[in-house]
């Protein structure tokens, strides 16, 4: 089973017992997270893909480290001008490691007789 889910403004495909970096999120080491917005889950060939989002489907999570990522060296220059420059940049990321993906029942509609 996995489910594509969106969290930090991107789409993450993640399964049970996965561990997933995140962008940084405002939660304490050791807590839960639950990820509502679900855009697709797949379970042994069953697919269930929202309009933006599945209902009833939860993504449950345990925050497991805070940290930075490795350093990008941004680079910029104008060839003939002697104009150089040189950025780094570090992005704060957040360890979960995915513990259950929750599907609700999904309630039968009942057929009217007309």
């Amino acid at each position: 089973m996995y489910a594509i889910i969106e969290a930090c403004g991107r789409q993450y495909k993640v399964q049970e017992g996965e561990t997933v970096y995140f962008e940084k999120l405002d939660t304490e080491e050791g807590k839960k997270v639950t990820f509502d917005k679900v855009v697709f889950v797949s379970d042994e060939g069953k697919v269930q893909v929202g309009t933006p989002y599945v209902t009833g489907v939860k993504v449950e999570g345990k925050v497991v480290s805070h940290g930075r990522g490795k350093k990008i060296l941004v680079f910029k220059y104008k060839p003939k001008k002697n104009e150089r420059k040189t950025r780094g940049h570090r992005q704060d990321y957040t360890k979960v490691e995915i513990t259950s993906i929750k599907v609700a029942a999904a309630k039968k509609a009942e057929k009217v007789a007309e």
